[in-house]
C-alpha cells in the first residue's frame, strides 16, 4: 500500500527528533550528522528501528542537511544511498506490525534567496533537485520538506520535488512566535501556495512545543483541503551540563498532540528533543482516535509572500495601472527599462487601497518574458500585495509564474481550445486563480446565456486538469456602451447568471464600458455599482478615480461589510489626492523627506539620486544621522511591532546602503571618532545556515558598525582569534540546528578566556532566552533588529 492510499483512512505517525539522539550517541559539536549514515550506520539503523517499534508509520532519512552546497556530488550520493538503506533496514528489523514508509528528508539550504539574498531561485531549485533525484534513485517512498522558514525557498524545494519525481510530497514549515514565517508568510498564505502547487500534505514543525503551535494548526485546519501535519518540539530547550534538554515530557506531549488529532490533524510526530518514547506515548494515547474527515474548502484564494486574499471577501479591487495600454509614460518606462517608475506605480496603487496589482508589460518591441519576470520580482521585493500576471504570451506567463513568490492571479484563459490547452497545465503546475474570458472560437456571445455557456465549457475543461470552480474567476467582458447601447445590460446579466448558475466568482475590467465617451468616471462608477449589486466579486479598476473609490466604500457600508463605517470614514476624507503618475519628488518637495520615503519604500535609485543632491548642501554626517538612520529606525520599529516583514526590512536596508554609497563616493568617509565599534559575527562550527547572520550584518553595517563576518561553519578558535585581533567589544554567534548549538557554548567558553571584555550575542531558530542564559551568553536576540539595538547600547556605553 502506498502512503497516500493509507493516509485516506488512517492517522499517520511520523518519527521524532534525530539530532539530540545523535548527540547523546556521541556526535561531536560541528560534526555533520549526515555522515553518520556511513560512519555509524548501526546507530542510525537502530534509531529508525526504535521509531518503528514505537509505532511510527514514517521515518525520515538522516538527510536533513544533505545537499550539494554541503557535500560533493559523490559524497551526497553515498550519504543518501546509505541513509535510505539504513531506514529500510530499520523497518525490516522492527517488530512493529503497522504500515511502514521511508521519507527522504529535505531541510533548508541555509541560503537566503534573491532579491533579499544572493541565492538565485533556479540555483535553489537545482540544489534541491539533486537531492530529490538521488532519493528517487535509491527508493524513497515519499519526500518530506521540513523546517522551511521562507515561502520562496519552500516553493523552490517543492518545485524541485514535483519536477524530478512522482513521489508524494509532504511540506512542513517552521513558524515564529508571531505565527508567521521568517519572511512574513501567514499559514493561510502558505496553504494557498502549497495546495496550488500540489503538495499532498502541509503543516508545521519545529520552533515550539505542541501547545504553542496550536493556533497555527487551527488556522491551517480552517483552510486546508489536504491533510495537515503537526510535528512539534518537546517544548523549549535549555542547556544542562553541556547537553540540550527540553521541558515537555512524553506524556504531556502526547496529550497535546492527541487533542489536535481529534480536531483534524492527520499526520503527527515530533521534532527537536522528541525520542521514540514520545512517539510511543502518542501512538498509545491516540490509537483509538478516529481520523477526522478531510473536506474540500473550495476557497478562491491568491497569495503574496505575506498573506492570502480570499475572494469570498468581495469586492476585491485590482489596480490596473501597471499596463502600457493608453499610457505613453508607462510605455516609455518599459522601453527604457525604468523599473523604478513601475515600482512607484505599484506603491501608489497600494497606498490607494487596492488588494491586488495587475501586471501587464506587453509591448511589441521588448522581451516580454524577461521584462515580466523582472517586474514581478522587483514588485515583490518592495510590495506585499498579490499580483495578477497579465499576458497572452504563454512563455512569458510561465516564466513569471515560476518566479512568483506565492499563488498568483492569472489573466487569462478563454474558451478557445488552444488557450485552454496552453494555460490550464500551467495553473495545475504552479497554482493560481485564473481569469476566464467568456469568448471562444465563435467570438464574444451577444447574449448573457451565450456567455454562460462559454463559462460552463471552460469549467468542464478545467475539471479535466483537476481544477474546480474555485480555481476560476470569470470575466463576462465589459463592452463599450458607445458602440452598443445594450452592452452594459448584457454584461451585468452575465455576471448574475454565472454567479447564480455556476457558483463562480466574477471579475470585470470596469473602465472598458465607457470607452470613447467623455466624463468616463461617471459611467464607470455607476456601472461598477450595478455590477456589485449583481454579484461581481472583483474589479480591475483605476484606483486614482475618486468616484470609483466612493462607489466601492459606499457599497461596503450599504452591504454591511464595513463595521462602524470605519473604512468609509478613513478613506473618503477631504485630504488631497495625488495625481495618477505623481513621482516621489513631486509628492515631497523637501529632499530629506524624499530620502526618508525612498528608504521606507525601497526605491534604491531614488535614494541614490536624492543623496547626491543633498550632498551639495548637507554635511554627510547630517544626512546619515538626521535622515538615513531615522528612516531605518522607523522600518525597524515596524519590524519589531510585526507591521513590517523581513523582505521590506532588507529592501529598506539595501536602499539605505545605496545612499551610503553616494556618501562614500563624495567623501573619504567619516572621521575615526564617528565610527562605531567593531563587531565579529559567525555561524558556529558545523552549521552552514547563515541567513540570520547575513541579515544582522547588513543592518549593523547600515547603522555604522564595522563588521567582521567570518562566514559559516567557523571554528571557535578562529572566532576568538578575530575578537582578540580587533579587540571587538561585541561578538555575534548564530546556529540553526540543535546539533550545532553546543558548539556555540564551546565558543562562548573560549571567548570568556581569550576576550573577557567582549559581549556575546546569540541567535537562531532553536534558541530561547533561558538557553542563552544557560550557555553564558550576554544577550539573546530573537531577531536582527534586537541585535542592532543591543549593539547600539554597547557602543554608546563605550563613548
Amino acid at each position: 500500500m502506498d502512503i497516500l492510499t493509507y493516509l485516506k483512512d488512517n492517522i499517520v505517525y511520523l518519527d521524532g527528533g534525530t539530532g539530540t539522539l545523535l548527540q547523546n550517541a556521541g556526535l561531536t559539536p560541528g560534526e555533520f550528522p549526515e555522515t553518520w549514515n556511513i560512519l555509524h550506520s548501526d546507530i542510525i539503523q537502530k534509531l529508525h528501528r526504535d521509531y518503528f517499534d514505537a509505532g511510527a508509520n514514517i521515518v525520515c532519512t538522516n538527510t536533513f542537511g544533505a545537499n550539494c552546497l554541503k557535500f560533493t556530488e559523490n559524497e551526497l550520493e553515498d550519504i543518501i544511498s546509505a541513509a535510505i538503506k539504513n531506514a529500510r533496514t530499520g523497518a525490516q528489523q522492527s517488530t512493529g506490525k503497522q504500515q511502514k514508509f521511508v521519507a527522504l528528508d529535505i531541510g533548508p539550504s541555509g541560503r537566503l534567496l534573491a532579491p533579499y539574498g544572493d541565492f538565485d531561485f533556479e540555483d535553489a531549485v537545482e540544489t534541491f533537485a539533486k537531492t530529490v533525484r538521488l532519493g528517487v534513485k535509491y527508493g524513497a517512498d515519499l519526500i518530506l520538506i521540513e523546517t522551511m522558514n521562507d515561502s520562496y525557498e519552500t516553493k523552490a524545494a517543492l518545485l524541485a520535488a514535483k519536477e524530478n519525481s512522482s513521489l508524494p510530497v509532504f511540506v512542513s514549515n517552521a513558524y515564529g512566535e508571531d505565527g508567521k514565517l521568517m519572511t512574513g508568510a501567514s499559514p493561510e498564505a502558505m496553504c494557498a501556495l502549497l495546495e496550488g502547487m500540489g503538495a499532498d500534505a502541509i503543516g508545521v514543525n519545529c520552533s515550539f512545543g505542541p501547545i504553542q503551535l496550536m493556533p497555527i494548526i487551527k488556522k491551517l485546519l480552517a483552510v486546508s483541503s489536504v491533510p495537515v501535519i503537526l510535528k512539534p518540539n518537546a517544548g523549549l530547550p535549555k542547556s544542562v551540563d553541556g547537553k540540550t534538554i527540553y521541558d515537555v515530557a512524553p506524556e504531556e506531549f502526547a496529550k497535546s498532540v492527541s487533542q489536535m488529532l481529534k480536531e483534524g490533524v492527520r499526520v503527527a510526530g515530533g521534532c527537536c528533543g522528541t525520542t521514540p518514547e514520545y512517539i510511543k506515548a502518542l501512538v498509545n494515547l491516540s490509537k483509538d482516535t478516529a481520523p477526522v474527515e478531510i473536506t474540500k474548502k473550495n476557497l478562491s484564494v491568491i497569495s503574496s509572500y505575506t498573506h492570502a486574499v480570499d475572494f469570498k471577501n468581495r469586492p476585491i479591487l485590482i489596480g490596473e495601472r501597471i499596463n502600457p495600454t493608453g499610457k505613453k509614460r508607462f510605455k516609455q518606462a518599459l522601453m527604457e527599462n525604468d523599473i523604478d517608475y513601475i515600482l512607484k506605480e505599484g506603491v501608489s496603487q497600494q497606498e490607494k487601497g487596492v488588494q491586488v496589482l495587475d501586471v501587464n508589460v506587453g509591448l511589441p518591441d521588448i522581451d516580454e518574458a524577461n521584462m515580466l519576470k523582472t517586474c514581478v520580482s522587483e514588485l515583490q521585493s518592495i510590495i506585499d500585495l498579490p499580483l495578477q500576471i497579465d499576458t497572452s504570451d504563454t512563455f512569458a506567463l510561465e516564466t513569471a509564474l515560476r518566479r512568483y513568490n506565492g499563488k498568483a492571479m492569472i489573466n487569462s484563459v478563454n474558451g478557445k481550445q488552444e488557450s485552454m490547452d496552453a494555460v490550464f497545465p500551467l495553473v495545475k503546475k504552479y497554482g493560481g486563480l485564473v481569469v476566464a474570458l467568456t469568448l471562444d472560437e465563435g467570438g464574444i456571445p451577444e447574449t448573457a446565456t451565450g456567455r454562460l455557456a462559454v463559462a460552463s465549457k471552460i469549467l468542464n475543461e478545467a475539471k479535466k486538469y483537476g481544477l474546480g470552480v474555485c480555481d476560476l474567476i470569470f470575466d463576462p467582458l465589459a463592452m463599450a456602451v458607445s458602440a452598443d447601447k445594450n452592452a452594459a445590460k448584457t454584461t451585468l446579466e452575465s455576471v448574475r447568471l454565472i454567479s447564480e448558475n455556476l457558483g463562480a466568482n466574477t471579475v470585470l475590467g470596469v473602465s472598458n464600458v465607457s470607452f470613447g465617451l467623455p466624463s468616463r468616471d461617471s459611467i464607470n462608477s455607476v456601472f461598477f455599482a450595478c455590477a456589485l449589486e449583481n454579484g461581481l466579486s472583483a474589479a480591475i479598476m483605476n484606483p486614482y478615480s475618486a468616484k470609483m473609490l466612493e462607489t466601492y466604500y459606499s457599497y461596503r457600508v450599504i452591504s454591511g461589510l464595513d463595521d462602524n463605517c470605519t473604512c468609509y470614514i478613513e478613506n473618503l476624507s477631504s485630504a488631497p489626492k495625488p495625481t495618477e503618475n505623481t513621482s516621489v519628488s513631486e509628492v515631497d518637495a523637501d529632499l530629506g523627506t524624499s530620502l526618508n520615503r525612498a528608504i521606507l519604500k525601497g526605491f534604491k535609485e531614488d535614494a541614490a539620486k536624492i543623496t547626491e543632491k543633498m550632498l551639495k548642501t548637507y554635511e554627510p554626517l547630517s544626512i546619515i544621522n538626521n535622515y538615513v538612520i531615522p528612516a531605518l529606525d522607523s522600518v525597524g520599529k515596524g519590524f519589531e511591532e510585526k507591521t513590517v516583514y523581513l523582505p521590506q526590512l532588507l529592501m529598506s536596508a539595501e536602499t539605505a546602503k545605496a545612499a551610503f554609497e553616494e556618501i562614500k563616493l563624495a567623501f573619504s568617509g567619516t572621521s575615526q571618532k564617528d565610527k562605531k565599534c567593531a563587531v565579529v559575527i559567525a555561524t558556529v562550527k558545523g552549521d552552514i545556515h547563515d541567513i540570520g547572520k547575513n541579515i544582522v550584518k547588513l543592518l549593523l553595517e547600515n547603522y555604522g558598525f564595522s563588521v567582521s563576518d567570518l562566514g559559516k561553519d567557523v571554528p571557535c578558535e578562529k572566532i576568538a582569534e578575530e575578537a582578540v585581533k580587533l579587540h571587538a567589544p561585541i561578538v555575534g554567534l548564530s546556529a540553526l540546528m540543535t546539533t550545532t548549538v553546543p558548539q556555540m557554548e564551546e565558543t562562548i567558553k573560549l571567548l570568556r578566556k581569550c576576550a573577557p571584555w567582549c559581549k556575546i550575542i546569540v541567535g537562531g531558530a532553536v534558541l530561547t532566552q533561558e538557553y542563552a542564559d544557560s550557555i553564558g551568553a550576554d544577550k539573546y536576540a530573537k531577531d536582527a533588529m534586537e541585535s542592532v539595538r543591543y549593539a547600539e547600547s554597547i557602543n554608546n556605553s563605550l563613548n
